[in-house]
Formats: structure tokens, sequence, C-alpha cells
């Protein structure tokens, strides 16, 4: 790793990602988005325990991670997902507003949340860069 760059600059070379939602539509049309964004979306999982494994077992850069999950929460799964060794980015979505979550976003040591109705590459490096 070069001496003069910075973790935001690792997570742009390393663009591989997961999507961790409930919704297979939304899953489809985020990995239709990322993947023209120049991501790889390396995996999906549709629930916290499967979403959880995924990111050990796949390692991805960036987990794009629901709150609202059938089996759990978001801020649950951040948590396990981010015990790892070398955890991942997480940034956490939803469809309610970031206010609705208050401090639990914060705790949960998430790099950020964007709402899903502003899903964006732009909004997630931006969420990246704002992290380091």
């Amino acid at each position: 790793m070069c001496a003069m760059c910075s973790d935001t600059t690792i997570f742009l070379m390393e663009r591989t990602m997961l999507i961790v939602d409930d919704h297979a539509g939304y899953r489809r049309q985020a990995r239709t988005l990322f993947t023209s964004g120049g991501y790889d979306v390396i995996g999906e999982a549709a629930d916290v325990a499967s979403g959880v494994r995924a990111a050990a077992e796949l390692h991805p850069a960036v987990v794009l991670l629901d709150v609202q999950l059938p089996d759990g929460d978001g801020f649950e799964a951040a948590g396990k997902m981010l015990a790892a060794d070398e955890p991942p980015a997480v940034v956490l979505i939803s469809s309610r507003d970031a206010a609705d979550y208050g401090s639990r976003i914060g705790a949960s040591g998430a790099r950020g949340f964007i709402s899903k109705a502003d899903l964006s590459v732009g909004a997630l490096e931006a969420v990246l860069g704002a992290a380091t």
C-alpha cells in the first residue's frame, strides 16, 4: 500500500460490494446502479444471517445494508460485520429518513446512512469519503 494513499483511495480502488436488502427488486435495482457506476457487486443477501455470512465469506470492500430486515435489523448486522478482522465499510440504507433512527446510526459503527430515495454512486462515495 502506498504511504500517501488515503482510506478513501483504497475503497475506490477495491470497488467490491455486497447488497443486503429483503426486497429482491431493490437489490436488482441497486446492483444495476452500482455495476454501471464501476462497482463489482460480488454478492446479495436478503436477511441478517445470510448478509453476515456473505460478508465473512466474500470480504467485500463495501456493504450496502438495509436497516429493516426480516430476521433482525441492519444495526445488529453492522455490529457483526464490523467485528471482522478486516471489516467492510458498512453503509446503512432505508426507505425511512435518518432522523427516524436517531443516534442508532452513529452508534452502529457504520460509515453513514443514505435513504433509498437518494441512493446513487455519488451519494455512496460522498459517505465513504466523508467518513475517512
